[in-house]
C-alpha cells in the first residue's frame, strides 16, 4: 500500500515540475529538501534572491498549492506566518524527483 502512495505522490511531484517553465518550481523544492522549515517570507526573499520576479502573494498560492493538492507539505501556524516543512516520508521522494535531469523528457521517464 505505502509504494502505491509513494508512486502516486511522486507522479503528482513530476507533473507540478513538468508545468514549471521557469524553473521556480524546483527551485522551491530544492529550498524545502534542504531546509528544516520555511516561512513564506524566507521563501519569498529566497526566489526573488534567485533571480525569479515574483510576488509574495503568488508565492503563498504556490506553497499553499504543494500543501493542498501535492500533499508533501505540513504547516504549523504561528502568530507572525506560517511555518512549512516537507513531511518526512516524503523527503526521500522530493530528492529522487529533483536528481538533476537530462531532459525533461527523462523527469517523466520517458527517456
Amino acid at each position: 500500500m505505502a509504494g502505491n502512495i509513494d508512486l502516486n505522490v511522486k507522479d503528482r511531484l513530476i507533473r507540478f515540475l513538468l508545468k514549471d517553465k521557469i524553473g521556480i518550481r524546483k527551485s522551491l523544492l530544492s529550498l524545502f529538501s534542504e531546509e528544516k522549515k520555511c516561512n513564506t517570507v524566507e521563501i519569498y526573499d529566497y526566489l526573488i534572491k534567485q533571480g525569479f520576479n515574483i510576488n509574495y502573494r503568488a508565492v503563498s498560492s504556490m506553497v499553499g498549492q504543494m500543501h493542498s493538492r501535492l500533499g508533501i507539505l505540513r504547516f504549523n501556524l504561528t502568530n507572525e506566518h506560517n511555518v512549512y516543512t516537507i513531511k518526512d516520508d516524503y523527503l526521500g521522494i522530493v530528492k529522487l524527483v529533483l536528481t538533476p535531469f537530462s531532459s525533461r523528457d527523462s523527469i517523466s521517464g520517458n527517456a
